[in-house]
Order: structure tokens, then sequence, then C-alpha cells
């Protein structure tokens, strides 16, 4: 097994990479709204102003310009990391591009809770 994270640079694009992997074979994926250290940087979205604990709401709604959409899942074979990889940059280009996103791919040792393909298409 593999955990695949994938932070999309452009969120326009979630739709039909979350498209693409499910052509691949992965059977869920859970998508996070996130930045990085780079926007951090040139955007100043990390600033004194604003409130201790604000909504997640309110900050994302604030600084929609600034985030990427971080993918990940987990899923069961090489062959399912590579037709991701392939389906990916059908979307975005190569990830080698500048502005593509960043893939990484690290082995599982354990998951608890995982559902087959299979068991997903048998949901009513």
């Amino acid at each position: 097994m593999f955990f695949v994270l994938y932070v999309l640079h452009d969120e326009t694009k979630l739709t039909e990479v979350l498209d693409a992997w499910d052509e691949a074979g992965v059977t869920g994926v859970t998508v996070l709204p996130s930045t990085g250290m780079g926007r951090i940087i040139k955007y100043g979205a990390l600033r004194e102003d604003i409130p201790i604990i604000p909504s997640l709401q309110a900050l994302i709604k604030e600084h929609e310009e600034i985030l990427n959409r971080t993918l990940f899942s987990i899923v069961e074979s090489e062959e399912v990391v590579q037709r991701i990889v392939e389906n990916t940059e059908k979307v975005v280009g190569p990830l080698a591009d500048p502005n593509t996103g960043i893939l990484a791919v690290l082995p599982v040792l354990k998951a608890y809770g995982l559902r087959s393909r299979e068991d997903h298409e048998k949901r009513p």
C-alpha cells in the first residue's frame, strides 16, 4: 500500500484531477485547502491583524487567491500510483514543470478502515 499526497497548484483543475484519480482506480480522496511558504511570503497571508482563532471559512474566503488544494489517498499498488501520476500529468502537465504541483508517494505499513473498490461499488 502507498500514501499518495498531491499539492495541486491550480485549484480550478481540482474536479479534473479527482476524475483522473478515480479513473486511475483510487477509491477515495481527502481534499484540504492549503498554502505554502512561497505564497505566504508573496501575498503576506500571515499577518498580525488576523484574530487569534479565526474561522477557517473566513480565512479561506479572505485568502482564496493563495490557496492550493492538497489531495491524499491510500492506494493498493504501485500500478495505481503510476496511473495516478500519468493521469495527473494529463490534467496539469508534467509535474517537473513549474506551478503544476508536488506529488509524493510513501509506503504504508498498515492501514485500518479501508475498503476495496468492490465494497464501494456495493454501497446502496
